[in-house]
Protein backbone atom coordinates (compact mmCIF):
# COMPACT_ATOMS: atom_id res chain seq x y z
CA UNK A 1 0.00 0.00 0.00
CA UNK A 2 1.02 3.67 -0.43
CA UNK A 3 0.43 6.00 2.24
CA UNK A 4 1.95 9.82 1.78
CA UNK A 5 1.82 12.04 4.78
CA UNK A 6 2.08 16.17 4.70
CA UNK A 7 3.74 15.79 1.62
CA UNK A 8 5.25 18.72 -0.19
CA UNK A 9 7.25 20.00 -3.38
CA UNK A 10 8.02 23.19 -4.66
CA UNK A 11 9.96 24.79 -7.52
CA UNK A 12 12.20 27.56 -6.29
CA UNK A 13 9.54 29.36 -4.14
CA UNK A 14 6.94 28.26 -5.87
CA UNK A 15 4.71 25.76 -3.77
CA UNK A 16 3.24 23.00 -6.35
CA UNK A 17 2.12 20.14 -3.82
CA UNK A 18 0.81 21.32 0.01
CA UNK A 19 0.59 19.39 3.21
CA UNK A 20 -0.83 16.31 1.17
CA UNK A 21 -1.76 13.35 3.04
CA UNK A 22 -3.45 10.14 1.21
CA UNK A 23 -4.36 6.95 1.97
CA UNK A 24 -4.93 5.11 -0.95
CA UNK A 25 -7.51 2.10 -0.29
CA UNK A 26 -5.80 -1.11 -1.09
CA UNK A 27 -6.90 -2.63 -4.70
CA UNK A 28 -8.77 0.13 -5.54
CA UNK A 29 -8.76 2.76 -8.54
CA UNK A 30 -7.73 5.89 -7.53
CA UNK A 31 -8.46 8.84 -9.72
CA UNK A 32 -6.85 12.19 -8.99
CA UNK A 33 -8.29 15.27 -10.50
CA UNK A 34 -8.30 19.01 -10.33
CA UNK A 35 -7.58 21.93 -13.06
CA UNK A 36 -4.67 22.82 -14.72
CA UNK A 37 -1.48 23.56 -12.05
CA UNK A 38 -3.56 21.66 -9.07
CA UNK A 39 -0.22 19.44 -8.39
CA UNK A 40 -1.59 15.89 -10.09
CA UNK A 41 1.35 15.17 -12.22
CA UNK A 42 4.00 16.37 -9.24
CA UNK A 43 1.96 14.56 -6.12
CA UNK A 44 2.10 11.51 -9.17
CA UNK A 45 5.83 12.36 -9.53
CA UNK A 46 6.19 11.69 -5.89
CA UNK A 47 3.87 8.84 -4.90
CA UNK A 48 6.75 6.33 -7.24
CA UNK A 49 9.97 8.52 -6.03
CA UNK A 50 10.71 10.78 -9.26
CA UNK A 51 10.61 13.54 -7.18
CA UNK A 52 11.26 13.49 -3.45
CA UNK A 53 9.37 15.75 -1.13
CA UNK A 54 10.59 18.30 0.33
CA UNK A 55 8.28 17.94 3.59
CA UNK A 56 6.75 14.72 4.52
CA UNK A 57 7.01 11.32 3.07
CA UNK A 58 5.95 8.70 0.61
CA UNK A 59 5.61 4.84 2.32
CA UNK A 60 5.59 1.73 0.62
CA UNK A 61 4.07 -0.59 3.04
CA UNK A 62 5.90 0.61 6.12
CA UNK A 63 9.11 1.56 4.24
CA UNK A 64 10.32 5.45 3.05
CA UNK A 65 10.11 5.15 -0.77
CA UNK A 66 13.00 7.68 -0.62
CA UNK A 67 15.35 4.82 1.07
CA UNK A 68 14.33 1.70 -1.43
CA UNK A 69 16.35 0.31 -3.91
CA UNK A 70 15.30 1.08 -7.38
CA UNK A 71 14.70 -2.32 -8.33
CA UNK A 72 12.54 -3.01 -5.55
CA UNK A 73 10.18 -0.15 -5.84
CA UNK A 74 9.96 -1.01 -10.16
CA UNK A 75 8.51 -4.78 -8.88
CA UNK A 76 6.05 -2.75 -6.70
CA UNK A 77 5.08 0.23 -8.47
CA UNK A 78 4.73 0.71 -12.22
CA UNK A 79 4.27 3.42 -13.85
CA UNK A 80 3.05 4.97 -17.38
CA UNK A 81 4.27 9.20 -18.04
CA UNK A 82 3.06 11.16 -20.58
CA UNK A 83 6.89 11.89 -21.52
CA UNK A 84 7.55 9.12 -23.24
CA UNK A 85 10.71 8.91 -25.64
CA UNK A 86 9.03 8.54 -28.74
CA UNK A 87 11.85 8.49 -30.79
CA UNK A 88 13.02 5.20 -29.07
CA UNK A 89 14.52 3.34 -32.03
CA UNK A 90 12.70 -0.18 -30.42
CA UNK A 91 10.37 -2.76 -32.06
CA UNK A 92 6.91 -2.54 -29.69
CA UNK A 93 7.91 -6.15 -28.29
CA UNK A 94 11.21 -5.05 -27.45
CA UNK A 95 9.60 -2.18 -25.42
CA UNK A 96 7.46 -3.87 -23.69
CA UNK A 97 9.75 -6.69 -22.87
CA UNK A 98 11.58 -3.86 -20.55
CA UNK A 99 8.88 -4.23 -18.45
CA UNK A 100 10.51 -7.93 -17.02
CA UNK A 101 13.94 -5.85 -16.12
CA UNK A 102 13.65 -5.21 -12.65
CA UNK A 103 13.22 -9.37 -12.28
CA UNK A 104 16.87 -9.67 -14.77
CA UNK A 105 20.44 -9.68 -13.67
CA UNK A 106 22.79 -7.87 -15.44
CA UNK A 107 22.96 -9.81 -18.90
CA UNK A 108 20.09 -11.95 -18.43
CA UNK A 109 18.33 -12.79 -21.46
CA UNK A 110 15.00 -12.82 -21.66
CA UNK A 111 12.81 -15.98 -21.01
CA UNK A 112 10.26 -17.61 -22.68
CA UNK A 113 8.11 -16.61 -19.74
CA UNK A 114 8.88 -12.77 -20.15
CA UNK A 115 7.73 -13.10 -23.99
CA UNK A 116 4.67 -14.93 -22.65
CA UNK A 117 3.67 -12.23 -20.53
CA UNK A 118 4.69 -9.28 -22.72
CA UNK A 119 2.11 -10.91 -25.85
CA UNK A 120 -0.62 -11.25 -23.33
CA UNK A 121 0.29 -7.49 -22.18
CA UNK A 122 -0.16 -6.56 -25.77
CA UNK A 123 -2.93 -8.15 -26.25
CA UNK A 124 -5.05 -6.70 -23.39
CA UNK A 125 -4.74 -3.41 -24.10
CA UNK A 126 -5.66 -4.36 -28.24
CA UNK A 127 -2.20 -4.00 -29.79
CA UNK A 128 -0.62 -7.39 -30.30
CA UNK A 129 -0.78 -6.52 -34.18
CA UNK A 130 1.84 -3.54 -33.39
CA UNK A 131 4.39 -6.22 -31.71
CA UNK A 132 6.51 -5.79 -34.87
CA UNK A 133 6.43 -1.97 -35.51
CA UNK A 134 8.43 0.19 -34.38
CA UNK A 135 7.37 2.38 -31.60
CA UNK A 136 8.63 5.79 -32.87
CA UNK A 137 6.39 5.25 -35.87
CA UNK A 138 3.25 4.63 -33.80
CA UNK A 139 0.43 7.03 -33.45
CA UNK A 140 -0.20 8.80 -30.00
CA UNK A 141 -3.01 6.48 -28.96
CA UNK A 142 -1.32 3.46 -30.12
CA UNK A 143 1.97 4.96 -28.06
CA UNK A 144 -0.03 5.13 -25.24
CA UNK A 145 -1.29 1.63 -25.28
CA UNK A 146 1.69 -0.12 -25.70
CA UNK A 147 3.33 1.79 -22.53
CA UNK A 148 0.51 0.29 -20.56
CA UNK A 149 0.86 -2.72 -21.81
CA UNK A 150 4.93 -2.62 -20.62
CA UNK A 151 3.35 -1.37 -17.40
CA UNK A 152 1.29 -4.50 -16.78
CA UNK A 153 4.34 -6.63 -18.08
CA UNK A 154 5.99 -5.66 -14.63
CA UNK A 155 3.18 -7.36 -13.00
CA UNK A 156 3.29 -4.81 -9.82
CA UNK A 157 1.18 -4.46 -7.24
CA UNK A 158 0.98 -0.52 -7.89
CA UNK A 159 0.10 1.03 -11.65
CA UNK A 160 0.42 4.79 -11.73
CA UNK A 161 -0.55 6.66 -14.74
CA UNK A 162 -0.43 10.45 -15.43
CA UNK A 163 -3.36 11.38 -18.17
CA UNK A 164 -3.46 7.77 -19.84
CA UNK A 165 -6.36 8.64 -21.96
CA UNK A 166 -4.51 11.31 -23.89
CA UNK A 167 -4.71 10.94 -27.41
CA UNK A 168 -7.14 7.92 -27.68
CA UNK A 169 -10.39 8.58 -28.96
CA UNK A 170 -13.76 7.86 -27.31
CA UNK A 171 -13.90 4.05 -27.31
CA UNK A 172 -10.16 2.98 -26.41
CA UNK A 173 -10.47 6.21 -23.44
CA UNK A 174 -13.34 3.37 -21.89
CA UNK A 175 -11.57 0.47 -23.12
CA UNK A 176 -7.96 1.11 -21.17
CA UNK A 177 -10.02 2.73 -18.41
CA UNK A 178 -12.15 -0.40 -17.83
CA UNK A 179 -8.98 -2.60 -18.46
CA UNK A 180 -7.11 -1.09 -15.70
CA UNK A 181 -10.29 -0.74 -13.22
CA UNK A 182 -10.15 -4.23 -13.88
CA UNK A 183 -6.41 -5.31 -12.96
CA UNK A 184 -5.67 -7.00 -9.74
CA UNK A 185 -3.80 -3.56 -8.28
CA UNK A 186 -4.16 -0.39 -6.57
CA UNK A 187 -4.34 1.72 -9.24
CA UNK A 188 -4.04 5.59 -8.81
CA UNK A 189 -4.78 7.81 -12.41
CA UNK A 190 -4.31 11.52 -13.22
CA UNK A 191 -7.50 12.29 -15.26
CA UNK A 192 -8.92 15.52 -16.59
CA UNK A 193 -12.58 14.23 -17.49
CA UNK A 194 -14.01 14.34 -14.43
CA UNK A 195 -17.01 11.82 -16.25
CA UNK A 196 -14.03 9.62 -16.68
CA UNK A 197 -13.18 9.80 -12.86
CA UNK A 198 -16.72 9.14 -12.31
CA UNK A 199 -17.43 6.10 -14.53
CA UNK A 200 -13.80 4.36 -13.19
CA UNK A 201 -12.65 5.26 -10.09
CA UNK A 202 -13.52 3.92 -6.90
CA UNK A 203 -11.76 6.54 -4.92
CA UNK A 204 -11.16 10.16 -5.97
CA UNK A 205 -8.67 13.15 -4.44
CA UNK A 206 -9.70 16.68 -5.91
CA UNK A 207 -6.94 18.91 -5.51
CA UNK A 208 -6.38 22.83 -6.09
CA UNK A 209 -3.26 25.01 -5.74
CA UNK A 210 -1.88 21.90 -4.80
CA UNK A 211 -3.88 21.25 -1.61
CA UNK A 212 -6.89 18.26 -1.00
CA UNK A 213 -10.15 20.07 -0.88
CA UNK A 214 -11.66 16.78 -0.80
CA UNK A 215 -11.06 13.34 -1.51
CA UNK A 216 -13.47 9.88 -1.06
CA UNK A 217 -16.40 7.84 -3.10
CA UNK A 218 -17.18 9.35 -6.00
CA UNK A 219 -20.66 10.18 -5.19
CA UNK A 220 -19.78 12.33 -2.55
CA UNK A 221 -16.21 14.38 -4.10
CA UNK A 222 -18.24 14.85 -7.85
CA UNK A 223 -21.07 17.18 -6.22
CA UNK A 224 -21.38 20.60 -7.62
CA UNK A 225 -21.20 22.51 -4.26
CA UNK A 226 -17.50 20.90 -4.50
CA UNK A 227 -16.62 21.40 -8.16
CA UNK A 228 -18.05 24.63 -8.70
CA UNK A 229 -15.47 26.59 -6.47
CA UNK A 230 -12.20 24.83 -7.33
CA UNK A 231 -13.01 25.15 -11.18
CA UNK A 232 -14.97 28.11 -11.58
CA UNK A 233 -18.08 26.23 -13.93
CA UNK A 234 -21.30 25.96 -13.43
CA UNK A 235 -21.72 22.00 -12.87
CA UNK A 236 -25.19 19.84 -12.88
CA UNK A 237 -24.99 16.55 -11.71
CA UNK A 238 -27.34 14.14 -13.38
CA UNK A 239 -27.44 10.14 -11.59
CA UNK A 240 -28.60 8.15 -14.10
CA UNK A 241 -28.74 4.01 -14.13
CA UNK A 242 -26.50 4.61 -11.55
CA UNK A 243 -24.36 6.25 -12.63
CA UNK A 244 -22.61 10.02 -12.09
CA UNK A 245 -23.19 12.29 -15.31
CA UNK A 246 -21.43 16.01 -14.57
CA UNK A 247 -22.82 18.76 -17.19
CA UNK A 248 -20.75 22.16 -17.06
CA UNK A 249 -22.12 25.29 -18.46
CA UNK A 250 -19.01 28.76 -18.42
CA UNK A 251 -18.12 30.66 -15.49
CA UNK A 252 -20.32 34.07 -16.57
CA UNK A 253 -23.69 31.93 -16.17
CA UNK A 254 -22.72 30.63 -13.45
CA UNK A 255 -22.67 34.62 -11.88
CA UNK A 256 -25.92 35.24 -13.35
CA UNK A 257 -27.99 32.16 -11.65
CA UNK A 258 -26.30 33.30 -8.35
Amino acid sequence: MIRAHGVGHRYGRHVVVDDVTLHLPEGATVGLVGPNGSGKTTLLRTLYGSLQPATGHVLLGDDDVAGLPRERVSREIAVVVQEHGGDLPLRVADLVLLGRLPYRRAYQRTTTDDHALAAAALQRVGALHLAEREFSGLSGGEKQRVLIARALTQEAEHLLLDEPTNHLDIRYQHEVLDLVHSLDATVVVVLHDLNLAARYCDHVVLLREGRVVAQGPPAEVLVPDVLEPVYEVGVRRVDLDGEINLLFRPAHSLRRSA
